[in-house]
């Protein structure tokens, strides 16, 4: 395959940056729907284990991109982001080909794997060939179409699933990972030229995560996050459960899981507006004691419901709760980042690293505790959303801006 020698139009580039972003959130919100059946199937005798299916993936995805980024800087863009597709596409063939839920794991620990090279470096990608402002704007349509992608994912799955079976559904992401990784080897030029790369070290690394972890606001935002992710991944396991079995919503469930996923979506663009005139701490103060209140005033009015209100009213909250989250999300990630400006790369890849870490063990406890009722998640998203105040004082010294 030739590798074009001109750089891409923006039209171009932003939509293969797009698709490469997307497949990290389309893999693992796609297999909502599929969850019930990969049970079934692979004879569980648990069913919330099924749930395993999410949480491996973001695991590989934890420990892909502390590699990748670093990786991408001595080997270049390209070769990094071609190892993450054939990673990606190798495990979604022994996904497919599982016949123990244990292939199934591993085969979702290579997706996540692999997908954090493509997600992680094409950030690196746009930082080659971009700043300022035409940066800002190339991300920001990126970062449009990455959220829309959680709320139509669903339906793409249950789709393939009303039409086949969920085996299916990982054909599709392999199809998907092969057309992004053929127009990425023939259409984009590598950015990063052979004098500007580094030299990669493992001890390189682990000098630079002591380092950044020594910044008391990049440790402290890095744990907030994890702890609030945490409650989202718990929301992401058992959603499936949550509105099929529970509430029986049936083939409406990607309609309820995509408006809540839309509600991020607008927590971000709102966000964006507010952030220059109130800061980033305050408005994640604000955004961090809401959750948490809404989540605590809406456990007695839960228990009252014998742990299963009225579908609008779990929704109501679900909404406010995620517009707080989306408020968080972005935020957290900045402020963590502030001490290490001289070692973004790395940097970055710490936080998201750290902060999936931290997260998968909290949201494998949520989504594990599922009954059949919204109990697990609701008191989750109010006691995590108190541990990660107690976290957000410590690394302020109890500053609260007015």
């Amino acid at each position: 395959m030739a590798a074009a020698s001109k750089p891409l139009g923006i039209p171009e580039f932003v939509s293969m940056l797009a698709l490469m972003v997307s497949l990290l959130a389309l893999s693992i919100d796609g297999m909502l729907p599929a969850l019930g059946e990969i049970a079934q199937d692979l004879r569980l005798s648990d069913p919330n284990d099924a749930q395993l299916v999410v949480t491996a993936m973001f695991f590989g995805f934890a420990a892909g991109q502390i590699v990748a980024g670093p990786l991408s800087d001595n080997l270049g863009r390209k070769p990094v982001i071609y190892g993450g597709y054939v990673i990606f596409i190798a495990g979604c063939l022994l996904s497919i080909a599982a016949d123990s839920f244990a292939m199934m794991l591993a085969g979702r620990v290579l997706q996540g794997l692999g997908a954090a090279a493509p997600r992680i470096v094409s950030i690196a990608l746009v930082r080659d060939g971009y700043e300022g402002r035409a940066m800002a704007r190339i991300m920001s349509i990126v970062m449009a179409i990455f959220i829309l992608v959680p709320a139509i994912a669903p339906a793409i799955g249950q789709v393939v699933m009303l039409i086949l079976d969920w085996r299916a559904i990982f054909w599709l992401f392999l199809a998907i990972a092969i057309i992004a990784f053929a127009w990425f080897a023939i259409r984009q030029p590598e950015t990063l030229a052979s004098a500007a790369r580094r030299r990669f070290s493992f001890n390189q690394i682990a000098v630079g995560i002591k380092e950044a972890l020594g910044y008391r606001a990049m440790t402290g935002y890095t744990l907030a996050a994890g702890i609030i992710f945490g409650a989202f991944v718990g929301y992401l396991s058992s959603a499936q459960q949550l509105f099929q079995s529970a509430y029986q919503t049936g083939d409406w469930f990607s309609v309820y899981f995509g408006c809540a996923a839309l509600s991020i979506g607008a927590a971000s663009i709102v966000n964006s507006k507010l952030v220059i005139g109130l800061g980033m701490r305050y408005l994640t103060w604000r955004a961090l004691i809401g959750l948490t209140a809404l989540s605590c005033l809406f456990v007695p009015a839960v228990l009252a419901g014998d742990g299963l209100p009225p579908l609008w009213a779990f929704m109501v909250w679900l909404l406010l709760a995620f517009f707080c989250t989306g408020i968080l999300f972005g935020n957290f990630n900045a402020l963590a980042m502030e001490p290490v400006g001289h070692m973004a790369g790395l940097g970055a890849a710490v936080i998201g690293s750290v902060s999936t870490l931290v997260s998968l063990p909290l949201g494998w406890a949520i989504g594990a505790a599922f009954d059949g009722t919204v109990v697990p998640l609701v008191v989750g998203f109010a006691v995590l959303g108190g541990a990660s105040l107690i976290v957000m004082w410590w690394t302020e010294r109890g500053a609260i801006p007015a």
